[in-house]
């Protein structure tokens, strides 16, 4: 059984608060001061996140860093 990695559970939270806020991926590239064809890269777990995109993507969809990383499942293993 396979579980998602923090990218694709970050990429996937990322989507669905874009998707809610009614947001293309250009839109949400503007606000977060970002380049559009990033945003695509992060909603498909192409992409290692900075610390500082992360905060600029979760203050541009007015969530918490938190939320995007929600449903993380805990794995104590190392990769």
């Amino acid at each position: 059984m396979s579980s998602k990695s923090i990218l694709e559970v970050f990429g996937s939270n990322v989507q669905r608060y874009r998707k809610e806020r009614q947001l293309s991926q250009e839109k949400l590239a503007e606000l977060a001061c970002v380049h559009r064809t990033y945003v695509g890269m992060i909603e498909r777990a192409e992409k290692n996140i900075t610390l500082l995109n992360i905060e600029k993507i979760a203050n541009a969809l007015n969530v918490e860093i938190k939320d995007l990383l929600e449903n993380l499942e805990q794995n104590s293993s190392c990769e």
